[in-house]
């Protein structure tokens, strides 16, 4: 991993934290504006790591809700099962 990779890995973990911490969804976004005056190549990587955690959060919050759904569904199966016996 290159050092710009390794920096903006480090950067967005910490960012998504203290993002998460203060309730501020955007936060990153100011953080990208910081560092495209001083690295445009930092910026971008650091940006890249955001959205693919914001959507690698987004696939996780999807498959948690689709589980969910199918215990309930399962559970429902059960009890309707058990309610006719």
């Amino acid at each position: 991993m290159s050092t710009i990779e390794t920096l903006a890995q480090k950067l967005a973990i910490d960012t998504l934290k203290i993002q998460d911490a203060i309730g501020q969804d955007r936060l990153y976004v100011e953080v990208g504006q910081v560092l495209g005056a001083a690295s445009q190549s930092l910026e971008e990587a650091f940006l890249t790591e955001i959205r693919v955690r914001l959507a690698e959060r987004k696939a996780r919050d999807f498959l948690n809700q689709k589980i969910a759904a199918l215990q309930a569904e399962a559970e429902a199966q059960l009890n309707k099962a058990d309610g006719a016996s």
